[in-house]
């Protein structure tokens, strides 16, 4: 093999190497590119319950939204539907459109349906445009009460809006209360049974 050929051949390397080169980066660009919007919801909460009539039940929950993805969540917003066969009094640290302009609360949300709805409560954050990838977003200490004086059943539903997100996802987990309340007087015919 002479120089010429053997320059010749370095020149067809180094053009083959720098064809690989252009690849990979065309493909890390790609790879870059290729925004994913992964989200997911749900709910953490805490209850103290009382099985007797005239008694407060009460819970503390928060729903939280989380984006795995690499890609923001732009405009998210979040809805809590309560299904029961009692009242249950909802309440948390929301604002409603009137009151925003004159009121300012750190964290805060902003109910967006009617305030009267007792069943779907549809909030959006008041200070928050986009959840970031790998940020959470909380709506926090939201309440619940509720003084039953027969058998009660509910479940609160958690989902998420935004405009990347226009049919919402559903919590990964859901608050399911059941309870029966007993009568004292029955209470102590039971045990003088016993």
């Amino acid at each position: 093999m002479n120089q010429q050929q053997l320059q010749q051949k370095m020149k067809d390397w180094q053009l083959e190497s720098e064809s690989y080169l252009n690849e990979m980066k065309d493909l890390i660009q790609m790879l870059d590119t290729a925004k994913q919007l992964i989200v997911i919801c749900y709910f953490t909460s805490s209850f103290q319950l009382s099985h007797q009539a005239d008694r407060v039940n009460y819970g503390i929950g928060s729903f939280h939204i989380q984006n795995l993805g690499t890609q923001p969540l732009m405009n998210p917003h979040i809805g809590i539907k309560i299904t029961s066969n009692i009242d249950f009094n909802f309440s948390g640290k929301y604002l409603y459109p009137s009151s925003k302009k004159t009121v300012r609360v750190s964290n805060a949300w902003e109910r967006i349906n009617e305030s009267t709805d007792k069943k779907e409560i549809w909030l959006k954050p008041t200070q928050k445009e986009s959840i970031d990838p790998g940020e959470i977003l909380t709506f926090s200490n939201f309440q619940l009460k509720w003084e039953p004086d027969a058998s009660y059943s509910g479940t609160i539903q958690g989902f998420t809006y935004g405009n990347e997100l226009p049919d919402g996802i559903h919590a990964l987990n859901q608050i399911n209360l059941n309870g029966t309340i007993t009568d004292r007087q029955e209470e102590g015919q039971l045990d003088e049974k016993k």
